[in-house]
């Protein structure tokens, strides 16, 4: 089902930590989507997920376009997500990133401070790491992949 015009949306981004996905909400989401990520919270944050539940629910109470940067693996951490879109009339869509766990490693090894994943995270986020379907409440299911060119292509 194509996310109808005018229609407010929550994008679920779901990959692998290193997969592209923060580098295409900047590229390709911020113009139209706010975002809301467990990463912008205060490190030693209590309850993150209740509150992320609560800045996705005040972005769409507020009729804002919401986009969830986080690795989403499974049905597990997207269901609740699907679950309050659709309780406030939202659709939703799923941008897919295949895993590329060496290109994933070879980026995050790359990365500093607090932004690095242990090698294990990104391994155990694997294990668990599932492709979104509309079969899982998703109105929309998109594939993300690197162009080689520096950007993205987003393919149905």
């Amino acid at each position: 089902m194509a996310v109808m015009a005018g229609t407010v949306d929550v994008a679920v981004l779901v990959g692998l930590q290193a997969s592209g996905k923060s580098t295409f909400y900047t590229r390709c989401l911020s113009d139209r989507y706010a975002l809301v990520s467990k990463d912008l919270l205060p490190r030693g944050a209590k309850n993150r997920q209740q509150r992320q539940m609560r800045l996705v629910e005040d972005h769409l109470a507020a009729g804002r376009a919401v986009a969830v940067d986080n690795t989403n693996p499974s049905p597990q951490e997207w269901g609740p997500l699907v679950e309050l879109a659709h309780a406030r009339g939202a659709t939703v869509t799923a941008y897919w990133f295949p895993p590329d766990v060496a290109g994933s490693l070879r980026r995050n090894a790359a990365r500093e401070g607090r932004a690095r994943v242990p090698d294990v995270g990104v391994l155990a986020t694997l294990k668990r790491l599932r492709k979104p379907s509309p079969a899982d409440g998703f109105d929309e299911v998109r594939e993300v992949r690197f162009d080689g060119r520096g950007g993205f292509e987003v393919r149905p």
